[in-house]
């Protein structure tokens, strides 16, 4: 397995061929970029302006941690899209039980859908925040705008398109600088760790985890190496199988650098929120008027337009990652044809569960939830899900008759199985603080 691909030009052959560092580089990045981007969903902004608002600098060091642990395991997923040329449902329905594939499938599925009408949600508020026009038009506006571009369009431009949108969000580095916080706390904060056992604090910390080591990137990140693929003429299974070591070291940089500039927009979202909100003692965030209150010290009654346009860029590029990659598992599990690259008429049942998926979470907006403290507890629900889903990875990742000679080392079991253990215990003893309240 083990085999450089064909027929097409491999990215090792493009990037040996390329001579400028630099553009060599920007050359090397692709699914992970795209990956760690969508990594910051609103979900994941709101998580962490509420974990600054909350906790304070208490909470910086949890990008420290996180990085590793993301870059592991979004690895390993490449890995196994890349050596067996199929998406994680595809690996899930050859080699393990129906037992195992159908749960997996289920759970990702509604979490996807709750996660994405989440999504729309917080996309609605931000226009809001710069058209004061009823959220409920903007709402069935958004989904059938993201319908029609992600079945009819061409997702990777949109994606290109949003991706520049959500780089807004830098704009929390500056605030942070402009909000003059005390750089000794924000240095502690940042290298020593803190942990208290109650459960405001452990409910932070798991949402910090759901939303940085989320389910639906697993499976996304291994359906983009599948599609990178396809789109360089490997269409068939056995023209996608095997990897060599260049390819995957490439991927392993690729996958890196998205969950590095992924972290960077963390660090800084808690940094500004302790900074400001922590500060004045606001710290219970409840709308995006509240979130954008940490721009205040950079941008003044124009970081109501930062954070709108940085929610808007993140919910579109999101929106349609969460779906689609409901979509991948769905077909994967029951043999339909699929991919973003397929036209509509060629994979309907997968477009299909794409539409219904979006619809129902557009559905979700209008049972009276509170679109900003939703983002928060998605990640919540997510920290509950991923255990499981991160221990049969890491079951697939060491099992010889799926990735042969490229099963797991040793450093990236320890890694793995660490990033389990991390999430699990924070879910147990969140279970058992919640249990002895009641």
């Amino acid at each position: 397995m083990a085999q450089t691909k064909s027929p097409a030009e491999s990215l090792t052959a493009i990037l040996t061929h390329e001579k400028n560092p630099i553009k060599r580089f920007f050359k090397m990045l692709g699914p992970g970029l795209v990956t760690g981007a969508s990594d910051d969903d609103p979900s994941g902004i709101g998580t962490y302006a509420q974990a600054g608002a909350a906790l304070g600098f208490s909470a910086l060091w949890t990008a420290l941690a996180t990085f590793p642990m993301m870059w592991a395991i979004q690895y390993i997923c490449a890995k196994i899209g890349m050596v067996t040329g199929m998406g994680l449902a595809g690996v899930l329905k050859n080699h393990y039980s129906r037992w195992v594939l159908y749960p997996c499938v289920g759970g990702l599925v509604i979490a996807n859908t709750i996660n994405a009408g989440v999504d729309i949600g917080a996309i609605a508020v931000s226009v809001n925040l710069l058209v004061h026009v009823p959220t409920a038009p903007i709402i069935i506006t958004t989904a059938l705008a993201i319908l029609v571009v992600q079945i009819w369009g061409s997702y990777r431009l949109i994606a290109r398109i949003f991706t520049w949108l959500t780089l807004s969000l830098f704009a929390y580095i500056l605030s942070a600088f402009f909000a003059r916080p005390d750089w000794w706390d924000v240095v502690r904060g940042t290298f020593v760790p803190t942990l208290r056992f109650d459960s405001r604090f452990l409910t932070v910390l798991l949402a910090i985890l759901g939303t940085t080591i989320t389910p639906y990137l697993f499976f996304w990140q291994a359906n983009q190496e599948v599609e990178e693929e396809i789109s360089m003429g490997r269409r068939t299974l056995q023209q996608r199988k095997g990897a060599s070591e260049s390819e995957l070291k490439y991927a392993n940089w690729d996958v890196g650098a998205g969950m590095f500039f992924s972290n960077v927009v963390m660090y800084f979202i808690i940094l500004a929120t302790a900074a400001t909100l922590f500060k004045a003692g606001k710290g219970n965030i409840q709308s995006a008027a509240d979130a954008a209150q940490a721009l205040r010290p950079l941008a003044g009654n124009a970081a109501y337009m930062l954070l709108a346009f940085g929610l808007i860029g993140a919910g579109f590029l999101c929106v349609p990652i969460l779906t689609g990659s409901a979509a991948y598992a769905i077909a994967e599990a029951l043999g339909w044809k699929h991919g973003l690259g397929e036209k509509p008429r060629r994979a309907k049942l997968f477009y299909s569960v794409i539409a219904v998926s979006t619809l129902i979470g557009m559905l979700i907006n209008f049972g009276g939830v509170n679109p900003i403290s939703a983002l928060f507890w998605t990640a919540v629900i997510n920290g509950f899900l991923a255990p499981p889903m991160l221990i049969i990875i890491m079951f697939v990742a060491n099992n010889k008759a799926v990735l042969g000679p490229n099963v797991n080392g040793l450093a990236m079991n320890v890694m793995g199985w660490l990033t389990t253990l991390v999430i699990l215990t924070a879910a147990a003893a969140l279970i058992v603080i919640w249990s002895g309240s009641h």
